[in-house]
């Protein structure tokens, strides 16, 4: 039951990563690639602190840092980029829906167990997904923008799998920050600049701080130490509970409505999650 609390809890700083990205880009406040660009280095920067206060130094080495580096900027500008259009709990739910998907991919490489009721969980969860986005549905999804989220999710799917052989969970998430940081710089100067041009305010850096240091640094880092102790496809479920988190961090912060269909829709994931993750108790 502790470990289950604690993956709930977890799934709120994930949660107000959508809330906030949304709130500083389509607020106007800063561009996607800028925020990106700084909420890495937040990161980095917040992560290594604690590293050289906690741990008495850094370790950047490690099982799959190369791979939980690339994945982790894949998983941070396909995330940005695509909350221009996107409301907070819908790009949450396009992005846990493909997070899902790559995780049941890689525990099915993995060779995991998957009992019956992980996968009949899974499939509530997700059908829950499918009907909010399906054509018709009322949801109208920016093919870019839609495509931009689900790359996100890809990079976020495979950063989590890669976290299940973190050792050390607030070092190895320290190394992939610091590494990542100056492919984010890179990338700032290399993306041409938006359409529209958008002046960085000071509103814009403190929500891309906010969410590189608290809610993505320390909360990956919270993640990474839990992700060793449950099975990919748990993972993988669990976090379809963010979207409807996120949704309510979007009605309270940024006014975005509550539908009927993303009601529903939000019923059918949590009881997918209900199924797929809460053990059956015998007596």
């Amino acid at each position: 039951m502790r470990l289950f609390v604690l993956t709930a809890f977890t799934m709120i700083p994930l949660a107000a990563n959508s809330v906030l990205n949304r709130m500083a880009i389509a607020g106007g406040h800063i561009d996607a690639t800028s925020f990106g660009t700084i909420r890495i280095l937040a990161g980095a920067v917040a992560l290594a602190g604690l590293c050289l206060i906690l741990r008495g130094g850094l370790r950047l080495g490690g099982p799959g840092r190369v791979v939980g580096t690339l994945t982790l900027v894949l998983y941070m500008y396909g995330f940005s980029l695509a909350y221009y259009d996107l409301d907070a709990g819908l790009g949450a739910l396009i992005l846990f829906g493909v997070v899902q998907i790559t995780m049941f991919v890689g525990a099915l490489i993995l060779k995991e167990p998957m009992p019956p009721r992980r996968w009949i969980g899974a499939a509530l969860a997700f059908a829950g997904l499918a009907w909010l986005l399906w054509p018709g549905s009322g949801a109208a999804v920016s093919l870019w923008h839609g495509l931009s989220m689900a790359a996100a999710g890809v990079g976020w799917g495979i950063y989590s799998l890669v976290g299940r052989k973190s050792g050390d969970a607030l070092q190895a998430t320290a190394a992939n920050f610091i590494f990542a940081a100056p492919l984010g710089v890179l990338i700032g100067f290399a993306l041409p600049a938006p359409a529209e041009a958008i002046a960085i305010n000071n509103t814009g850096i403190l929500l891309a701080v906010l969410s590189g240091a608290v809610t993505s640094g320390m909360g990956y880092a919270l993640w990474y130490s839990i992700l060793p102790r449950i099975a990919a496809s748990v993972a993988a479920v669990a976090q379809l509970t963010v979207p409807v988190i996120a949704l309510v961090g979007g009605m309270i912060f940024l006014g975005e409505s509550l539908t009927w269909q993303f009601a529903l829709a939000s019923s059918l994931v949590l009881g997918g999650v209900a199924v797929s993750v809460v053990q059956r108790t015998t007596k």
